[in-house]
């Protein structure tokens, strides 16, 4: 058994049929966008707040990451978890087309990284 920094760590996993213990994917967003016409930081939170909740009702974590302090820009960070790659993509997918069909914003850029298994 491996160690690191005197932990050990998990045995391997069991073949195929003996012990399925699945896999975890974790797929992340940066979303960038900018507003409209915005004339201050409290008109911004009122733009970006209803963004995260709503975005929280697809089961991600939601944050603003970035840009806090520019007037028009926001930078969010979505992240989703799951047993399934699929579902993942699918989550992070019904995200960024919402926040896309904002009328209120341009999307600026996404970026996207899915972990899985072997990473």
């Amino acid at each position: 058994m491996h160690t690191v920094e005197g932990a050990p760590l998990a045995p391997p996993l069991a073949p195929h049929g003996e012990c399925d213990r699945g896999h975890m994917y974790v797929g992340a967003l940066e979303i960038d966008v900018l507003f409209g016409d915005i004339r201050s930081l409290k008109e911004k939170r009122s733009y970006v707040k209803p963004i995260v909740a709503e975005l929280k009702k697809f089961g991600v974590a939601v944050s603003e990451v970035g840009d806090a302090d520019r007037l028009r820009r926001a930078l969010f960070g979505v992240a989703a978890v799951s047993g399934e790659i699929g579902h993942v993509h699918e989550v992070l997918n019904r995200c960024e087309r919402h926040v896309a069909g904002k009328p209120e914003l341009e999307l600026l850029s996404v970026r996207r990284r899915i972990l899985g298994p072997e990473d």
